[in-house]
């Protein structure tokens, strides 16, 4: 079981941690990374398609 201490200390640690977040930011690397995800997605959808046709 957790003492008064060690939930304060936790609960210390994580609004410090959640301070320090730049929200523009983690909303602009998030968007990059979904955009990132559907390119490289399509692309390898697009490979795979000419492989399919150079098979035939």
């Amino acid at each position: 079981m957790m003492s008064n201490v060690q939930f304060g200390t936790l609960g210390g640690t994580a609004c410090s941690i959640w301070n320090s977040f730049d929200w523009s930011n983690l909303l602009h690397t998030a968007l990059v990374a979904v955009v990132g995800a559907a390119v490289s997605y399509l692309t390898s959808r697009l490979l795979e398609g000419r492989r399919r046709r150079r098979r035939r």
